[in-house]
């Protein structure tokens, strides 16, 4: 059966926020599919609106930023409009890690073309603590670019599009994991003296690769203590109105409160209601009919009992509701619209 739906019409500028009511960092977490692509977008796109020069940039190895907004995004920060001061990036984990500060110790191919001497060592993936295929890999390849780019003088505020709950927990445990690493490592030294000098190279190449893990480890644990400073960050949880994504984003605040990091905002997405009873946007939508039709009227009883349950999560946080729109959410006329969803109190 097909179904005709018709678009929203144009959004006016004047019915939609220009800037963002945010500190200097926004990161957006939560379940696989929630929207935290949608909502990245559409804050760093109301900010750049505002004359803030912003970067969005994507952590999650399944990018859709592109998609999103409709325009390429290329894999380092670089300005994709030409109007506004707005820049982009989609983060390739394999490319960061290749180019990442472990040296000889990742476990690839040296300079001079061969094999890395740890490899023979330990053998396989075990000698390649980060490598592509060991968990956390794409976190420390995501992490090391990202600590760039939020130093980056060029951006004023930087919007992240953080990779799903498990990814994202996995960053913050990072400085634990490098810090045994680097034990594992002199502790094997001291058991083995100088024959490892020809399986892990000189003792200067040791020296230096453990210098570099220790250096990464304190440039993750400076990100932490971004992370815990309301005042630079607001860490901002989505979820979608469903008992299994409420469930998720209770386990990711409870875990976030393990590590000290506060949660300013909690974002709910697809939302069964009237984007104007959600934001003040002057602009014809197609809206859930909860009166004739059963299938609607079905869902919203099961969203409106999920925002039930969700009441000791909203407690202590900013809500924001976002509406399920008839449209996919692309391009700049729905994001604008999604912007003043975020923006509303």
């Amino acid at each position: 059966m097909d179904i005709e739906v018709e678009p929203v019409e144009d959004v006016d500028d004047a019915a939609v926020p220009a800037g963002v009511d945010a500190p200097e960092y926004v990161l957006y977490g939560g379940k696989g599919g929630v929207g935290k692509t949608t909502m990245a977008a559409a804050t760093a796109l109301a900010s750049a609106r505002g004359g803030t020069p912003t970067l969005v940039v994507s952590t999650d190895p399944a990018h859709s930023l592109s998609d999103t907004l409709e325009t390429g995004v290329p894999a380092e920060p670089d300005r994709i409009r030409e109007d506004i001061p707005l820049f982009a990036a989609e983060i390739d984990p394999e490319d960061a890690l290749a180019g990442g500060p472990f040296g000889s110790m990742t476990g690839a191919d040296d300079a001079d073309g061969g094999s890395n001497p740890l490899a023979g060592l330990l053998g396989g993936d075990a000698a390649n603590p980060l490598g592509s295929s060991m968990p956390g890999s794409d976190e420390a390849a995501a992490i090391r670019l990202l600590l760039e780019y939020m130093d980056d003088p060029r951006f004023e505020r930087v919007v992240v599009d953080t990779a799903p709950t498990g990814h994202t927990l996995r960053l913050l445990e990072l400085p634990e994991m490098l810090d045994s690493m680097v034990g594992k490592l002199l502790t094997l030294r001291e058991r083995m003296g100088g024959m490892l000098d020809g399986l892990l190279g000189s003792e200067e190449q040791q020296e230096e690769g453990i210098a570099s893990l220790r250096e990464f480890s304190d440039r993750i644990e400076r990100f932490r203590t971004v992370l815990r400073d309301p005042d630079r960050t607001d860490f901002r949880v989505v979820l979608v109105p469903e008992e299994l994504s409420v469930v998720e984003a209770e386990r990711l605040l409870d875990r976030l409160a393990e590590f000290g990091v506060p949660v300013g905002t909690v974002v709910v997405n697809r939302v069964m209601q009237d984007p104007d009873e959600v934001a003040d946007v002057d602009a014809d939508f197609v809206a859930p009919n909860h009166v004739d039709c059963e299938f609607c009227k079905r869902r919203w009883q099961v969203q409106q009992g999920a925002l039930r349950r969700s009441q000791d999560l909203f407690r202590g946080h900013e809500v924001r509701r976002v509406p399920l729109f008839a449209e996919e959410v692309r391009g700049e006329r729905l994001l604008r619209v999604v912007a003043a969803c975020l923006e509303a109190q």
